[in-house]
């Protein structure tokens, strides 16, 4: 893990973006549901605890999906079952990390937190070039918003204890993969302690 690469980060650069922490991913028995995904809550409620003290933006994605099934694209080509439907339960965003009116909702059909979504002008307007990424699914969105971010020139720190996968397997191997090519994989504790 690639601590080393941010020491000197300053916490005024910084934004926090929790990926679709929504019932359909982290509730026991979902469509999706994500090994691990509510063990991670108390780390993200810790880290947006930090962020707001240091005054960093915190963004939420939610992955909604029109009732018509419409805009899914190719997701339900491949082995994903029917998730976050508007006006279900499940497109909600858990209970013990409901965002609160400070925060702001990124609303999104794909598995990018920048793919045709306002996250980019957000970024800008608060003048952040470091996205803290944690949420599920380590494997899906969190990869594909690290990698996206990547592109635009903005660095991308995924929490290891704040990201669950749709598996074991492919969580870790995908932490492996964001920290080779694409962003720093840390801890929450060693995040805290390194960041200036």
């Amino acid at each position: 893990m690639s601590i080393n690469n941010i020491r000197g980060v300053k916490k005024e650069k910084c934004a926090l973006i929790i990926i679709d922490m929504q019932n359909d991913f982290i509730a026991e028995g979902a469509p999706i549901e994500c090994p691990g995904g509510r063990e991670i809550i108390s780390s993200i409620k810790k880290l947006k605890a930090w962020g707001k003290v240091n005054k960093m933006p915190i963004f939420y994605t939610q992955e909604i999906h029109r009732k018509q099934k419409v805009d899914f694209g190719l997701e339900l080509v491949r082995n994903e079952p029917e998730h976050c439907l508007e006006g279900t339960e499940g497109v909600e965003i858990v209970a013990e990390l409901t965002p609160e009116d400070d925060e702001f909702v990124i609303k999104k059909r794909r598995y990018s937190g920048y793919y045709l979504t306002d996250l980019e002008l957000l970024m800008n307007a608060f003048d952040r070039n470091v996205l803290i990424i944690v949420g599920a699914a380590t494997n899906v969105c969190v990869y594909a918003t690290a990698l996206d971010a990547v592109q635009r020139n903005v660095q991308p720190i995924v929490v290891s204890d704040g990201v669950a996968g749709t598996s074991v397997e492919l969580h870790e191997a995908f932490l492996k993969n964001i920290d080779y090519v694409i962003g720093d994989v840390v801890t929450a504790e060693d995040l805290i302690k390194s960041i200036n």
